[in-house]
């Protein structure tokens, strides 16, 4: 298993990065934050549960981290991906190999234990329990128990745990390029009183997703934006700049349909 090798340096320059992609890739990110949220008790631990459906999901994480919340970020990400891509485990990253069952164990404990490490900062696990990139409107949703055994680690040792349901959309809007939204939901409290075991709470989180992402999605088809906060603005694309060297030459007065 690779285990977090986290760096300021690293972290600040991936914060550069992620932004640099954003806007060159996208139109906009726009984000739903509920009133609140960032407010959560920071000597709870929280874990985010996301949908998994863009090779975007893992440059997102970090970003609202630093935009809203104050935070030690973690994040799963599959052992093989991250065995390409080593410099994740320097801004929170560690691995999980499903394919073996004992290492996988093994990744939920250090999960745990990640979570429940002092720190004057909410300690934060990013997680997407579907395990593969699958299509944003696929259902029924299957997430994986790990996350509740996650959960279940975490109560047995501290008696409460955030949960927060966090979605992703990518859509053509109006523009060339894409935007991208991301909406998260109020935190739940979870107690150990509360707990009803793996299958509930597996069964909870996918539900809950599915009916975030089902929300989301009619939000964005009737271009009800107005809880969405632009975080990223990207560069204009070919059409924006099309129509601003019109607009520039064309006469004062000259009626736009000519």
């Amino acid at each position: 298993m690779l285990k977090v090798r986290r760096s300021r340096a690293y972290t600040r320059w991936f914060g550069w990065y992620s932004r640099r992609q954003f806007r060159r890739h996208f139109h906009s990110l726009r984000v739903h934050m509920p009133a609140g949220l960032p407010e959560m008790e920071l000597q709870t631990p929280v874990i985010f549960y996301c949908n998994h459906a863009y090779w975007w999901d893992g440059f997102w994480s970090q970003l609202c981290t630093e935009l809203y919340f104050r935070q030690n970020l973690f994040i799963i990400i599959e052992q093989p991906q991250l065995e390409k891509h080593r410099f994740f485990t320097r801004v929170g990253a560690f691995s999980i190999d499903r394919t073996n069952a004992r290492s996988a164990l093994r990744t939920l404990d250090y999960a745990a234990s990640c979570l429940l490490e002092p720190s004057n900062r909410q300690n934060a696990l990013w997680i997407f329990p579907q395990g593969l990139i699958e299509h944003v409107d696929k259902r029924p949703l299957v997430f994986f128990r790990g996350t509740a055994g996650i959960a279940d680690r975490v109560l047995k040792s501290s008696g409460k745990l955030y949960l927060v349901s966090v979605v992703s959309r990518i859509e053509y809007l109006e523009d060339q390029k894409p935007e991208l939204f991301l909406s998260f939901r109020p935190a739940q409290l979870m107690t150990g009183e509360s707990w009803k075991g793996l299958d509930d709470l597996t069964g909870f989180m996918q539900g809950s997703a599915e009916s975030h992402l089902d929300e989301v999605k009619l939000l964005v088809q009737e271009r009800q934006l107005d809880g969405f906060e632009t975080v990223v603005k990207g560069a204009d694309s070919i059409n924006r700049r099309v129509e601003k060297l019109r607009s520039f030459f064309q006469p004062p007065g000259a009626s736009k349909e000519q």
